[in-house]
C-alpha cells in the first residue's frame, strides 16, 4: 500500500474514516459475503455455477443466466395487457418525477411506479401491467397540454416509466406529469434546448458528484435551485454500493447490493431524499456513472477483486440505474449488458457537452494490487511500465475515436467535457519522482495525453474541463507536462462530492508546490458548481456550512473566470 504519510493518524482510524480506494493509496476491503446468492437449482443455474467455479463467463453466458437472476428488463418483455384504472395501496409516485437530455424539440421523462417504495417490488404485484399517462403542458395547472400519451409500466423494469418526448418547440419552459388509475404525479419543470443554429445570450448550469447517503444531507440541492440552473449536469457516485465515513447521519438499508432487487431498494432509498426529488423536478439532468454504482474500482468487465460473477453484478446495476434516471429509451441496457450512456447535448451554437463514460469500456488498470488482482493504487510512475503500454485506454477504442471526431468537427463556441474525474496530470505525492493514481487519467496516460492534444487544437474553441470522482474541489490548467513546458490548452474545474467526505485537506496542501498547475485544492468543501457561460464564463464553487444538518447555508468558497478565447482559467 502506497500512501501519504500521516504520522497523527492512526491504522484503525483511517479505515473507519476513509474509503476503500483513493488517489493517495489502498484500503483493503474484502467482501464479506459471496457476491451473488445462490442461484435457483435449474440446469441453467448449474451450468452458470461451474462456470462461475471455473472462472470463466462470457457474455453468452450472461444472457443465459439473465433470466434466472431476474434481468429480464436486458431481455424484452412480453407485454400484453394492462390496468387501465389500478388501485394502489399508497401513492405510487413517491420516487418522485424526473426530465433529462434536452434538445431543441423535446426531452426525456421518467418516473417509477413505486407506492412501497422501499420493498424489493416497490409494493406492486408481480404479474401487473400497468397503463400510466404523461402529459406536457404550456403552463403548472395544465391548461394547455400540448403533448401526452400512454406508456405502459411492466414488473420487468421495476413499473419505471421512460418517455421520449419530441415535437415542442425550442427554447421554452415546458411542465409535466403522470396518472396511474386516480393517483397524479407532482408536475415537474423542465425546458427544450435552443434551436441548434440558434446563440443564446447565456447557459447557467450546476455539477456535481458523489453523494454518499450515509454521510451527508443533500442540502446544497435547495440553494442550488435558488440559484436557478438551466441545466444540471452528475458526474457520477450517484448512489453508494458501501458504507464508510465519520459521523453518519442515515443510514443505508441492507448490506452491500449484488442482486437486481438490493440495487433497485439502494436506488429507491436514495430517490426518496426530498432534496433530490425537487431537484429533479426542476429542471433537466444530464448523468453519467462512475464506479459506485456498481462496485469500487472496476474497470470495464473486471471487478476490485477480479471476481468471475462480476458481469452479473453489473448487467443488476446497470439495469437499475436505468430504472431511477431521466435516461433516453436509447440508452436502455442491451442485450449483452453493456449500457451506452456516453453521449453528445447541444445547447444551440453557444455549447457542447460531451457526456462520456470512462468506467465501462477502460482497460484493466496497470500494476493491480497482487492479493486483489484488480482495483486501483497509487504507486512511483516509473516503477510501473505498464501504463506505457499504448494499447489501454480509458474509454475504450469505439468511444475514444467517437470523442477526437467530434471535438474535431465542433464549432459550438464552449466545448465542455463532462467525465468522471480530473484529466490534467497530478504529481500524488510530495517530494522526488511522481507518484499516480491508477483508477484516475494518470493511470491511463495514452488516452491522457491523446485528449489533451485534442482539446489543444486551435481550431477549437474554449475547451473546459468538468469532473468530479476526488471528494475535493479542484480547479486547474490542463497542461500536457505541468513540470516541464508548461503549456496550458484548457480549463478544468473538477467539483467536489455532494455529501461524500474527503481525504484530510493536510494532505492536499503537502501537495500544492509540486502541482503548479492546481489553482484550487481543497477536500474540506461540499456542494456543487454554478457555471453561467455567455462571451465569457463565470465558475462559482458552492459550498454548505455542514452537511451534517438537513439544513444548512452555503457560501461561495471560490470565483474564478474563463475569457472567451484564452486557454485556461484564473481566479476572478
Amino acid at each position: 500500500m502506497v500512501q501519504i504519510t500521516q504520522a497523527s493518524v492512526n491504522a484503525s482510524r483511517v479505515l473507519r474514516r476513509y474509503p476503500p480506494s483513493s488517489r493517495f493509496g489502498r484500503l483493503d476491503r474484502s467482501p464479506a459475503a459471496p457476491l451473488l446468492p445462490a442461484m435457483p437449482h435449474s440446469n441453467r443455474s448449474a451450468r452458470l455455477d461451474a462456470l462461475l467455479r471455473s472462472g470463466r463467463l462470457s457474455r453468452r453466458d450472461l444472457l443465459s443466466a439473465a433470466a434466472g437472476l431476474g434481468l429480464l428488463g436486458l431481455l424484452g418483455s412480453g407485454e400484453t395487457r394492462a390496468q387501465q384504472g389500478p388501485r394502489f395501496v399508497a401513492d405510487p409516485f413517491q420516487l418522485g418525477v424526473a426530465s433529462g437530455y434536452p434538445t431543441p424539440e423535446g426531452f426525456s421523462l421518467w418516473t417509477r411506479l413505486a407506492p412501497a417504495p422501499l420493498q424489493a417490488d416497490g409494493g406492486i404485484e408481480r404479474d401487473a401491467l400497468v397503463s400510466v399517462q404523461w402529459q406536457v403542458a404550456e403552463d403548472e395547472a395544465f391548461g394547455k397540454v400540448v403533448a401526452e400519451g400512454r406508456v405502459r409500466a411492466v414488473h420487468e423494469l421495476a413499473y419505471s416509466v421512460h418517455v421520449d418526448v419530441s415535437g415542442l418547440r425550442p427554447d421554452r419552459v415546458y411542465f409535466y406529469r403522470f396518472i396511474a388509475g386516480h393517483a397524479v404525479s407532482r408536475s415537474g419543470r423542465t425546458r427544450t434546448a435552443p434551436a441548434l443554429d440558434a446563440m443564446p445570450r447565456a447557459l447557467k448550469f450546476a455539477f456535481s458528484s458523489c453523494q454518499h447517503y450515509e454521510q451527508g444531507h443533500f442540502n446544497g440541492y435547495a440553494q442550488l435551485l435558488r440559484d436557478s440552473p438551466d441545466l444540471m449536469v452528475f458526474l457520477g457516485d450517484y448512489i453508494y454500493e458501501n458504507s464508510w465515513g465519520d459521523d453518519l447521519v442515515r443510514r443505508h438499508m441492507g448490506g452491500e447490493p449484488y442482486t437486481l432487487d438490493e440495487y433497485r431498494v439502494r436506488h429507491a432509498q436514495y430517490k426518496t431524499d426530498p432534496d433530490l426529488q425537487d431537484a429533479h423536478a426542476a429542471l433537466p439532468w444530464l448523468l453519467t456513472w462512475d464506479d459506485h454504482e456498481v462496485d469500487n474500482d472496476p474497470a470495464a468487465d473486471e471487478s476490485e477483486h477480479a471476481d468471475p460473477r462480476f458481469l452479473l453484478r453489473r448487467a443488476a446495476a446497470y439495469q437499475a440505474y436505468y430504472e431511477h434516471m431521466p435516461l433516453p429509451r436509447r440508452m436502455r441496457p442491451r442485450l449483452d449488458g453493456s449500457m451506452p450512456i456516453h453521449t453528445r447535448v447541444d445547447y444551440g451554437r453557444l455549447a457542447r457537452f460531451f457526456v462520456l463514460d470512462d468506467r465501462q469500456y477502460r482497460s484493466a488498470m496497470a500494476c493491480p494490487d497482487p492479493v486483489k488482482r484488480g482495483g486501483s493504487v497509487t504507486l512511483d510512475a516509473a516503477t510501473c511500465a505498464a501504463l506505457e503500454d499504448p494499447q489501454r485506454t480509458m474509454l475504450g477504442r469505439e468511444q475514444e475515436a467517437w470523442l477526437l471526431r467530434e471535438l474535431e468537427s465542433s464549432d459550438a463556441r464552449w466545448n465542455l467535457i463532462a467525465q468522471q474525474t480530473l484529466l490534467t496530470p497530478m504529481d500524488n505525492r510530495a517530494g522526488a519522482g511522481r507518484t499516480v493514481w491508477t483508477d484516475g487519467w494518470d493511470g491511463y496516460p495514452h488516452s491522457q495525453r491523446a485528449l489533451i492534444e485534442a482539446l489543444a487544437r486551435p481550431g477549437l474553441s474554449n475547451p473546459m474541463v468538468i469532473g468530479g470522482d476526488l471528494h475535493a474541489n479542484v480547479v486547474a490548467n490542463v497542461q500536457a507536462d505541468p513540470w516541464g513546458e508548461a503549456h496550458t490548452f484548457a480549463a478544468e474545474v473538477c467539483g467536489t462530492s455532494m455529501s461524500s467526505q474527503g481525504w484530510p485537506q493536510s494532505a492536499y496542501e503537502a501537495l500544492r508546490a509540486d502541482n503548479p498547475q492546481l489553482l484550487h485544492l481543497n477536500s474540506d468543501e461540499r456542494g456543487y458548481v454554478l457555471v453561467e457561460i455567455g462571451r465569457d464564463a463565470e465558475v462559482l464553487l458552492r459550498s454548505p456550512e455542514t452537511v451534517k444538518q438537513r439544513q444548512s447555508a452555503v457560501r461561495t468558497v471560490g470565483r474564478y473566470v474563463v475569457e472567451d478565447g484564452v486557454r485556461g482559467i484564473r481566479p476572478a
